[in-house]
């Protein structure tokens, strides 16, 4: 006959022990994976539907399908979600273009980059978060810690390639050629925020980007 084991647990320090095992599930499942990724994608999303002024943590949990405690407990505010939403991408970065040649990483780097700021969300929210870098001094690092982690980090992969080459000389201006390669796309993406670039725009700018660097 099978008896339940019901004693020990009767037991005043077994009963302590058993609480404190029923606790601790709770508290990992707080800091659940899937639930810090549904309130990243909803800061994507709140941004770009409210911009970060509007923005506001219940708005932000609404989106997300959690309670504001699942926030609150990851980010102390606004401000810390989008700075770490915003050094996440930077690590992250772009691809490197590895094609064996200046014009081959160019236009390679075109097209994601492209593609990237084009993006419906990334449209809204790019000149949203340049606003309010220019209020606020943390996003204006982050966002400038993004670009040169980023962008730069992959355009000076791509002069270095080039250099060793022979495709551009040793000694070229860095600052330069970075902005070379990364200002016009740059400006035409989210400055006038073209929403669709001319037939052939990438191609011509490949070209053209090539010839400069190559004449630095």
């Amino acid at each position: 006959m099978l008896v339940p084991m019901t004693t020990n647990a009767d037991e005043p320090g077994a009963r302590t022990a058993d609480r404190r095992r029923r606790r601790r599930p709770a508290g990992a499942a707080v800091l659940r994976t899937d639930v810090t990724e549904a309130i990243r994608g909803a800061v994507f999303e709140e941004l770009a539907a409210v911009g970060y002024a509007r923005m506001s943590i219940e708005g932000i949990a609404r989106r997300a399908g959690v309670g504001k405690t699942a926030v609150y407990r990851r980010w102390r505010s606004k401000l810390h979600l989008v700075l770490d939403l915003v050094s996440a991408i930077a690590v992250q970065g772009l691809p490197a273009p590895d094609t064996g040649s200046l014009e081959g990483d160019l236009r390679l780097l075109y097209e994601v980059t492209s593609r990237a700021l084009r993006h419906p969300v990334a449209s809204q929210i790019i000149p949203d978060l340049q606003a309010e870098a220019a209020r606020n001094p943390e996003i204006a690092e982050a966002m400038q810690k993004a670009v040169r982690e980023g962008q730069d980090g992959v355009a000076s992969g791509i002069v270095a390639a080039a250099q060793q080459r022979g495709e551009v000389r040793e000694g070229v201006d860095t600052d330069l050629a970075l902005d070379l390669i990364s200002g016009p796309l740059y400006w035409r993406s989210v400055v006038i925020r073209s929403p669709k670039l001319p037939k052939g725009y990438l191609e011509a700018l490949t070209r053209t980007t090539a010839a400069g660097l190559k004449a630095l």
